[in-house]
C-alpha cells in the first residue's frame, strides 16, 4: 500500500499540471532539512549542561554533513529511479527520527545518541532530502536550470530562518538543561515530520515527452553541452574533479562562520564598547541564514545569463575580498562584520544552487542527479574541514590565552588560502572532452 502511493508512476503530473506548483513541494523538504544550519543555537547549551568543548559540540553538525555528501552519492541513482516522492518520506523519517533520538540521548545524558541520532541518522534524511527535488525542478525548468535549481536549494539556505529563532524561544521556554534541550528536540522530530509530509503529497514529476510552455531561454552559451554523460563516465573526467574542489574550498569557507556563527560574534564584540548578547546572537545567526536563502536564488539565477564559470569567479574572489575584510576591519565595528558575513553567506548559498546548473551545462541531463549527488562529497569533506579549522584553532589560541577577534584571525586567513585554492580549479574547466559523451542510443 504505502509502496504504491509513494511509486514514481503514480505522481506523474498530468496534463496542464502548473509547473509552479512544484516549488512549494521542494521548499517543503528543504525548510525542514536546513534547519541543520541552525544548529550553532544548541552549541551553547550543550557544552553548558553535558560539559561539552566547542569541537566535540560540532560534532553532530559536521557528522551530519558528512552523512549528508554520502548518502546523496549513494542513493543519488536510486533516487533517479524510484522517483521524488519515495527519497522525501525517506528524508521525512530519517531527519525527524534524528531529531527524537537526539531528545533521548540529551535526556539520559548520552551524547553518543544524538551523535548518532542527529549525525548519522537525521544526516541520511538531509542528504537524500536535499538531492530529492533537485533534479526534478530541473526537469519541469529546462529553460532556467539556475533559477530551478535556486529555488529547489533556496529553502535549504533558508532553514535557519525559522529554525534559529524558533529553536532560541523554546530553549528559553523550557530552559537550556537537559531537559529543556531534550524536550525542543522532541518538538522538532514531531513538527518537521508534519511539514515535510507536505512536500510528499505535494510533489509531481513531468511526464517523459513534457515541454515547457512558450520558447526556451536563451543560454549563456559558455561551456554548455548538448550531448550527455554518465555519472560513471563523469568520474573519469577532470572537470568533475575540479568541481569537487571549486565546491569543497567555497563551502569550506562559508560553513565554518555559519557553525560557529552564534559565539563567533559573541567573541568578537566580547570587551568591547558594543559587546553581543546571546540573543542578539541568535539573530545573527537568521540574519545569515535569509542571506545564504537569498544567495541560492538571486546568484543562481544570475549565472542563467552571466554562465557559471563568471558566477563562480564572483563567489571565490569576492570571498577572498570579504574574508581580509573581517580579518583587517571586522573588529573595528558590528555593522562592517556584519555585512561582510551577509555577503560571504550569500555567496556560499549561490555556490551550491548554481552547481547542479554547472553540472547539466557540463555532463548534459541524463544522469545529474546522480552526478550531483555524487559531488556532494565535497560537501561531506568540507563538513568536517570548515567547523574543525575553525573550532580547532579557536580552541588552541583560547588556551594561548587569546580573546575577542584573535581568536579567529589565523582560520579566517586559511579561508582565504583555500579560496585561492578554489578559484584556480574554477579557471581550469573546460569542455568536457567527447569521448566521455553517451551514445545517442544508450541515453
Amino acid at each position: 500500500m504505502v509502496a504504491a502511493v509513494l511509486a514514481r508512476n503514480r505522481i506523474v503530473a498530468p496534463d496542464g499540471w502548473n509547473r509552479w506548483l512544484v516549488p512549494p513541494a521542494a521548499l517543503a523538504v528543504h525548510l525542514a532539512i536546513g534547519q541543520v544550519y541552525a544548529w550553532s543555537v544548541f552549541k551553547p547549551p550543550l557544552e553548558g549542561s553535558l560539559g561539552l568543548s566547542g569541537t566535540l559540540s560540532a560534532l553532530p553538525f559536521q557528522l551530519g554533513i558528512v552523512m549528508l555528501g554520502l548518502s546523496a552519492a549513494v542513493g543519488g541513482t536510486w533516487v533517479e529511479r524510484n522517483g521524488p516522492r519515495w527519497a522525501m518520506a525517506v528524508s521525512a523519517v530519517c531527519f525527524s527520527a534524528g531529531f527524537l533520538i537526539s531528545a533521548l540521548g540529551v535526556a539520559t545524558g548520552q551524547y553518543w545518541l544524538v551523535v548518532l541520532g542527529y549525525g548519522v541518522v537525521g544526516g541520511i534524511g538531509l542528504g537524500i532530502g536535499y538531492i530529492s527535488p533537485v533534479s526534478t525542478l530541473m526537469k519541469w525548468f529546462p529553460d532556467r536550470p539556475g533559477m530551478a535549481t535556486g529555488i529547489a536549494i533556496m529553502g535549504f539556505g533558508g532553514g535557519a530562518l525559522i529554525a534559529s529563532p524558533w529553536s532560541a524561544r523554546m530553549l528559553s521556554a523550557f530552559g537550556t538543561d537537559t531537559t529543556g534541550i531534550a524536550q525542543t528536540f522532541l518538538v522538532h522530530g514531531v513538527v518537521y515530520a508534519v511539514f515535510m509530509t507536505l512536500g510528499v503529497l505535494l510533489i509531481r514529476v513531468p511526464a517523459d515527452d513534457w515541454t515547457p510552455p512558450g520558447r526556451p531561454a536563451a543560454t549563456s552559451g559558455r561551456m554548455v553541452t548538448t550531448a550527455d554523460v554518465s555519472a560513471k563516465s563523469a568520474l573519469r573526467t577532470p572537470q568533475f574533479w575540479l568541481l569537487w574542489i571549486v565546491l569543497c574550498c567555497n563551502v569550506t569557507a562559508g560553513i565554518g562562520i555559519l557553525e560557529k556563527a552564534a559565539p563567533m560574534i559573541v567573541d568578537f564584540f566580547a570587551g568591547t564598547s558594543t559587546p553581543v548578547a546571546t540573543a542578539s546572537a541568535a539573530g545573527f545567526v537568521a540574519l545569515l541564514s535569509l542571506t545564504n536563502m537569498a544567495g541560492r536564488f538571486i546568484w543562481s539565477s544570475t549565472s542563467d545569463i552571466v554562465g557559471r564559470k563568471n558566477i563562480y569567479r564572483l563567489y571565490l574572489g569576492g570571498g577572498i575580498v570579504l574574508y581580509l575584510g573581517i580579518v583587517l576591519f571586522g573588529a573595528s565595528g558590528i555593522p562592517v562584520f556584519v555585512l561582510c558575513a551577509m555577503l560571504i553567506l550569500s555567496f556560499y548559498g549561490g555556490g551550491f544552487s548554481t552547481m547542479p546548473a554547472y553540472l547539466k551545462d557540463l555532463f548534459g541531463t541524463y544522469q545529474v542527479g546522480a552526478i550531483h549527488g555524487r559531488l556532494l562529497t565535497a560537501w561531506s569533506a568540507a563538513g568536517v574541514l570548515g567547523p574543525l579549522i575553525i573550532n580547532a584553532v579557536a580552541d588552541s589560541q583560547e588556551a594561548a590565552g587569546a580573546t575577542g577577534a584573535a581568536l579567529y584571525s589565523t582560520s579566517l586567513y586559511i579561508m582565504i588560502g583555500l579560496l585561492c585554492v578554489g578559484f584556480a580549479a574554477n579557471e581550469l574547466v573546460r569542455p568536457v572532452d567527447p569521448k566521455h559523451h553517451e551514445p545517442e542510443g544508450d541515453r
